[in-house]
């Protein structure tokens, strides 16, 4: 059995991403306190906390119901997590090494939790938000010490999804980025690391995938089931293996430049047409794999060891779904 693990890290705010957070670390072998510094009375902060430790069992279940372990440890992760109240938080905060901030997704409420953070945190603690709608480089403008913070964005249902977005503003301190990723991949995440951008990365693409899913529904192209159908078997299976970008120089550069000049001229929509990046590899002749380079420099690697790895990967994929068959002779 892996031993816990003493850790000061601290999550401002109970709601739904703070569960998520605290579930990541104590499965970790973390301990990790839950803050709630929302005034609150007694009654009140008791019936919150109980919630909280309920969700943060169930989705405990959940994972020992999927066979990841014996529902016999999960009164020892769940016994990892404090959850205390304004009262309590700021000798909290002043031991806290690590903070997450998870307040509700108003200005107004990052005001106060980060003012919050200032008054009773080290100076030394990285403070990291949570936020999945404001860039850090306007988080950063409401805490007196800029240098110390930066946001990381986890993707619902936290304590699940492996991704982390990690977002620097241009003042964070590069050994504080790397402390938080560190600690992050420590705990099991997948942290990648990305300049304050409206959307991120998942979100952005997402947003695009999402919005032209649903306009195949409203124009009749497909129904609902079997578009989710073709993202499930088609979509999905794909880029969960090469991602996006490599799909680009897997398949050809070329390929995407073709396909993207005559979905713009079909449909009439600005949106299909290919971004400079892609016109300038085709018009370089770097088209990807075949080529040698593409987004990525291709010229050291064995290609063919490499499209293997990624078939086998493919095929683990396939059987997780139940498509593989043998051939039939």
């Amino acid at each position: 059995m892996r031993p816990e693990t003493s850790s000061a890290v601290v999550s401002v705010g109970a709601g739904r991403m703070g569960r998520g957070i605290a579930h990541a670390f104590a499965y970790a072998g973390h301990h990790v306190c839950l803050l709630d510094i929302k005034p609150r009375s007694r009654e009140s902060f008791e019936k919150l906390k109980a919630e909280a430790l309920a969700e943060i069992a169930t989705s405990l279940h959940f994972l020992s119901d999927a066979g990841l372990f014996s529902p016999d440890a999960i009164p020892a992760i769940v016994s990892r997590i404090d959850i205390v109240s304004a009262e309590e938080a700021p000798a909290r905060l002043a031991a806290a090494t690590v903070i997450f901030e998870g307040v509700p997704e108003t200005e107004t409420a990052k005001r106060e939790a980060l003012t919050f953070i200032d008054t009773h945190a080290s100076p030394e603690a990285i403070v990291a938000s949570t936020t999945s709608t404001f860039l850090s480089t306007m988080l950063a403008g409401m805490t007196v010490n800029p240098r110390r913070f930066l946001n990381a964005h986890w993707l619902n249902p936290a304590y699940l999804v492996p991704l982390v977005e990690v977002s620097p503003h241009t003042g964070t301190d590069e050994a504080v980025t790397r402390t938080l990723v560190d600690l992050l991949a420590s705990v099991g995440k997948v942290p990648v690391v990305c300049k304050a951008s409206p959307g991120y990365i998942v979100p952005r693409i997402q947003a695009l995938a999402m919005n032209e899913a649903a306009r195949l529904v409203e124009e009749g192209v497909a129904s609902a089931e079997d578009i989710d159908k073709a993202i499930l078997y088609g979509f999905g299976v794909r880029f969960s293996v090469l991602g996006l970008v490599e799909f680009i120089d897997w398949g050809g550069g070329d390929i995407l430049y073709y396909a993207s000049r005559y979905m713009a001229g079909a449909t009439g929509e600005d949106r299909f047409k290919a971004p400079a990046s892609v016109e300038a590899n085709m018009a370089a002749g770097n088209i990807g794999m075949k080529t040698g380079k593409g987004f990525y420099d291709w010229s050291a690697t064995d290609v063919e060891t490499h499209r293997k790895r990624r078939i086998a990967e493919f095929v683990g994929l396939l059987r997780h779904l139940g498509q593989v068959r043998p051939p039939v002779l």
